[in-house]
Parts: C-alpha cells; structure tokens; sequence
C-alpha cells in the first residue's frame, strides 16, 4: 500500500489491475461470493458497484447500508469503507482512476455532496438491465484485442448521466441541492478550507453573500446551520484519521487545526460521545 502525506493506507488503481498496466484508467471487476473489507480504508479513484444480488452491508463514511438486489453503491476518492458481502452476491464494479474522474464527475450533474450523503440508490429491475447493459459493454471493450479508451471513457460518462437520472425521483431532498446553486458551492468551500478555516463568514465572503444569509439559507434548505456543516467536516475527517491513518491522535489535532488535545476531544465527545481514543479502537 502506498501512502499518500495525509498518513492513510490508500489503494491506487494500479495495485487491482492484474496486469499492472501503465496509464489504466478505468477496470473492470465481477463481484461474485463472498468477501470482506475488514479494516476501513480509502481510495484514491472512485467506485461505482452495481449489485444484481445482494447481501450484507457497506460502511461508507461511517454509515452502515444494507446491500440489496439491484442497487448502485457510489465511493468516491478519499472516502473511507469497509464491507461484508455474503455468498449470494453477485455484482459488478467499475474503478475509475483520479485523472479519469475528473472528466467523468460533470455526467453525475449535480454537486458531489449531494451523491456522499445518498451513496447507496435503488434500482427498479428495468433501469437495473440497461445499467448491466453498459458495465458489460465496457467489460467486452476491455477485453477486445486493442483497448478503444475514448469509446470505454463515453461509456463511463453515459453511467454516470444513469445514475444522476435514477436519482432524481430517488431521494427527497433532491430538488434542494439542485435548486440553491449557493449550497453545492459552499459545501464545495468546506472541503477545500475546512483545515484552516471554521468561521461562517470567510466561506459568506467568499460566496459574496452576508454571513446571515448564509445561514439562512442552510437552515432553509438542509435544516442545518452554516456553523454545523463545517463542524460536520472536521468530524468525519477526524474520523476518518482516527481509523484509518497512521497518524497519532496529537498529529491529527495539529492537522485539523486545534489549538490542543483538550479542545479536539471536547470536540469530538460532543459530536459522537466518545473520546478520539475510543473511537479508534
């Protein structure tokens, strides 16, 4: 396993490819029978599952979901998971490298955020086909004599318009991430600056609106205040460094910019009830 600066055991694509081949940038995996990910790690592509039969459950960022027949199941680079399959499962799985991705993020259309809070989406039996349809299309073109990636690359991307079709009339709050152009962008800010800045008037500034209307606007739309969606970001980082970096607990109170230990690990009983030291273990 390689590791990256921000101290996780994180899989590049190159170490699933068989053939260790040079440039890949997308591959291909039948998921059949049982298998496990025991210890959380994250990636550093994305992952798109289409599950046919499925049992067991997925951790992804913490949360727990069930697996199901006809689901798609969404990990994006840098998000932590772990899962127990059970033998009846069958599936199909693309990975698609980081340099890919950022070509192929514009097909999911709406804000990033929006598909980490609803990764897991359920599937009718026909809209299921035409996805298997479109994995096997690809499966077959990376098994052809000569690889035509830019017909591999489209394909992706035609996944991807799929996946944001069937969860338009999927999830409630849908219309709220689609209709307020001012939420994607602001929890696009919280990733980029969350390290270094927690004030809900440096992300107002930069959106060019009052600090005000920020938080109205969030508590309108998401039922939250500004304030707590940047907390909510330092929380699932550090947790996501509590289990599984390398880094100890007085690096990571550094790195997410507390002042010192006392004041992570109020903050971190506050949010989840446990100390940071319980929680990694």
């Amino acid at each position: 396993m390689g590791y990256h600066t921000d101290h996780f055991p994180i899989l590049g694509i190159q170490e699933f490819s068989e053939n260790q081949l040079k440039g890949c940038n997308l591959l291909f995996n039948e998921l059949y029978g049982a298998r496990s990910i025991d210890d959380p790690h994250k990636h550093d592509f994305f992952i798109i599952n289409l599950f046919e039969k499925g049992v067991g459950s997925h951790t992804i960022d913490f949360v727990e979901y069930q697996v199901k027949d006809f689901q798609i199941h969404l990990v994006f680079p840098d998000q932590v998971h772990q899962w127990v399959i059970e033998k009846e499962t069958i599936g199909y799985q693309l990975m698609i490298s980081r340099d890919w991705f950022e070509s192929f993020l514009p097909s999911l259309r709406f804000s990033a955020s929006y598909y980490q809070n609803h990764p897991v989406i359920n599937l009718s039996q026909d809209i299921f086909t035409i996805f298997r349809y479109e994995f096997q299309a690809i499966q077959k073109e990376l098994n052809g004599e000569k690889v035509f990636w830019e017909l591999i690359q489209k394909r992706s991307e035609l996944i991807g318009l799929l996946v944001s079709k069937s969860v338009e009339g999927a999830f409630k709050d849908f219309e709220v991430y689609n209709s307020n152009p001012i939420i994607s962008k602001f929890l696009h800010l919280i990733d980029e600056h969350f390290k270094t800045e927690r004030s809900v008037s440096f992300y107002a500034d930069k959106l060019n609106i009052s600090a005000n209307y920020l938080n109205i606007v969030c508590k309108k739309n998401l039922n939250a205040s500004a304030s707590s969606l940047i907390q909510d970001r330092i929380l699932l980082e550090a947790k996501r460094l509590l289990k599984v970096s390398e880094m100890s607990v007085k690096d990571i109170v550094y790195d997410l910019g507390f002042y010192d230990h006392a004041s992570f690990s109020k903050f971190f009983k506050a949010q989840t009830g446990m100390t940071p030291s319980q929680f990694k273990e």
